[in-house]
């Protein structure tokens, strides 16, 4: 018995002291946390009380050379709900659901959901996002933001680029200069009651937005339209599958405009643009056609792809075999390396034979007897065969590298594809006399133009580029872009003999077709036939430039797959020539009579 009642004891004794053990344990966890956490948990608890939603920044605008904003912001709303708030869910559902033009059920899913926020609707226009908030419902926010608007719709929309329900750039200048044009978002700072719901008399704090920077682009809007508009009329009086123009200053690489037609709205650049050719005169049959395109873009993987085909830039983005507008290469550096000049004697019958191949020219009865000079205002394949032939697989390799188009131009434009060339070790004499006249590898219509500029202004290789300055509207501070010449690329001696050849090509050549009447105009044409050669499909171009003399504007023309005449001395040269006859004047650069050759 009395062994019991001692055990018992010890029973009791070994729990109290357990007990006291823990009790002081948790008081002094208890002493911890107050004394030294208290910061910490009283942090946590009020960030259990606080609501924060996101105030949008505008997007900084984008600017044409003449200050015309091209890119700009509408305010437009989001309507959301928070759930512990809505008092009257029936009458929340039923007015937004009416405001707003979405089924009851999507909208009652999202008010019923139980969340800290849920967007019912946003990009709601600002007038809508006003009349409910002015019904006051409670548990409903209507916050302000911002959506991207572009005041001239199609212009320039492979360039410009467009944003996401994000008002993230995706595509061209958009995505390009993001850092300096989206800017950093504000917030709105709320406290709730332990239910959720918002505390009347605590008033809300905000942090500003702050805009992003405005982006002024080398871009003129119009000369783009000038450009465009006659796109569009070679596409629809051709009806090619496209027509692109590049119109940039050879001086320093400014582009002035860049067409790629047919264009998409950018304000709806996800509605895909089924036939460009006759846009503007679309009948009733025309429409239901679209529709059933669009409607039979029936994955979304499939409109995907037919999106990321609608939003490709075939300037920067496509290669092609550039033909005879090659020539001009081929001729600089023939007589840079003095294998070649002016008057020299070459004999055309209509073809050269090359190791196994007959190689002709366009003229199927040849052009017989002929200078060099001749045989570039001719246009003529064997002369070009013989000038690569003298130059040799490593001259000419050489010279195609020091010319920078073995590489990109560098253009701030993202997606730039590369030139698509043999390798030198691959390059016999049949692959040095097609790469002669332009055939046999691809480059971009932009390294084209690039690289013609480069061989007109003196010899200095440029960077083709639209970015010229970014301002601050906040503190008006600028920063200016830095596209700085490149290496000399051959001599002003070489550089002038070029120019005075290809005045001549315009004036009594090939490119006569592109003679505007009181202004000196040099250029090339070019004819290449697509692959596979059996389907007798062309490309038409011609790259101009003017004055001759002192070059200040050079364009290059496209036309991709054109029906009937397909030559580029007939389609393309004068639509070059209407181009330079409206912009020249409007660039300010006066008229002079050419000299008597």
């Amino acid at each position: 018995m009395n062994r019991n009642r001692t055990h018992h004891r010890g029973r009791t004794v070994f729990l109290c002291a357990a007990i006291c053990l823990c009790m002081a344990g948790l008081a002094g966890r208890l002493f911890f946390l107050m004394l030294y956490k208290a910061d910490y948990y009283s942090q946590m608890a009020e960030e259990l009380h606080r609501r924060e939603r996101s105030i949008k920044a505008p997007r900084g605008r984008i600017l044409d050379r003449n200050g015309t904003v091209i890119a700009d912001n509408r305010t437009v709303c989001t309507i959301s709900v928070i759930h512990n708030q809505v008092k009257d869910p029936e009458t929340v559902i039923r007015v937004l659901s009416e405001e707003l033009g979405l089924p009851e059920a999507e909208v009652r899913k999202k008010t019923e959901k139980r969340s800290s926020r849920e967007v019912i609707k946003s990009n709601v226009e600002k007038t809508r996002g006003d009349v409910i908030r002015a019904m006051r419902l409670e548990g409903v926010k209507v916050d302000e933001d911002y959506k991207r608007y572009y005041p001239y719709g199609r212009l320039a929309s492979k360039v410009l680029g467009f944003t996401g329900g994000d008002n993230q750039g995706i595509i061209g200048l958009e995505v390009q200069y993001e850092k300096y044009l989206k800017g950093t978002d504000g917030k709105i700072l709320t406290l709730t009651d332990a239910a959720g719901i918002e505390l009347e008399n605590e008033a809300e704090d905000r942090i500003e937005p702050e805009a992003g920077r405005d982006l002024q682009a080398s871009l003129d809007v119009n000369i783009q339209m000038y450009a465009e508009q006659a796109a569009y009329q070679t596409m629809q009086k051709k009806n090619a599958n496209r027509v692109s123009i590049i119109v940039m200053n050879p001086k320093n690489g400014e582009i002035y405009a860049m067409v790629n037609a047919p264009e998409f709205s950018l304000n709806e650049p996800f509605e895909l643009v089924t036939d460009g050719k006759n846009e503007d005169s679309e009948t009733e049959e025309d429409i239901s056609w679209k529709n059933e395109v669009q409607s039979h873009a029936a994955s979304a993987q499939n409109k995907q792809a037919l999106l990321n085909q609608m939003w490709r830039n075939p300037c920067l983005n496509d290669t092609y075999e550039p033909g005879s507008t090659f020539k001009i290469v081929t001729a600089a550096a023939g007589l840079e390396a003095g294998v070649v000049n002016l008057t020299d004697q070459f004999s055309c019958p209509g073809f050269r034979i090359v190791e196994d191949r007959k190689i002709r020219c366009h003229k199927v009865g040849g052009h017989g007897g002929e200078t060099f000079l001749q045989g570039m205002m001719n246009s003529c394949n064997p002369v070009f065969i013989d000038v690569g032939q003298r130059l040799g697989v490593d001259s000419f390799y050489h010279y195609f590298e020091q010319f920078g188009l073995l590489g990109k131009t560098g253009i701030d434009l993202p997606g730039e594809a590369a030139t698509i060339m043999h390798k030198k070790e691959n390059m016999g004499l049949v692959e040095l006399a097609t790469v002669s006249f332009g055939q046999s590898f691809q480059i971009t219509p932009l390294q084209l133009i690039t690289t013609a500029s480069s061989v007109i202004n003196g010899g200095n290789r440029v960077t083709p580029h639209l970015a010229v300055k970014s301002v601050s509207p906040q503190t008006g501070s600028v920063h200016k872009f830095e596209f700085p010449l490149g290496d000399r690329i051959l001599s002003e001696e070489t550089s002038s003999t070029m120019r005075y050849i290809l005045e001549q090509v315009v004036s009594e050549g090939s490119g006569k077709n592109a003679k505007i009447e009181g202004y000196r105009i040099g250029g090339k044409t070019a004819t290449s036939e697509k692959l596979p050669r059996s389907l007798k499909k062309y490309i038409s171009s011609f790259v101009g430039f003017a004055p001759a003399d002192d070059p200040q504007v050079i364009a290059l023309i496209t036309i991709d797959e054109p029906e009937g005449i397909y030559y580029g001395g007939t389609i393309a040269a004068p639509v070059v020539g209407s181009i330079f006859e409206n912009i020249l004047p409007y660039l300010g650069i006066p008229k002079t009579e050419a000299e008597d050759n």
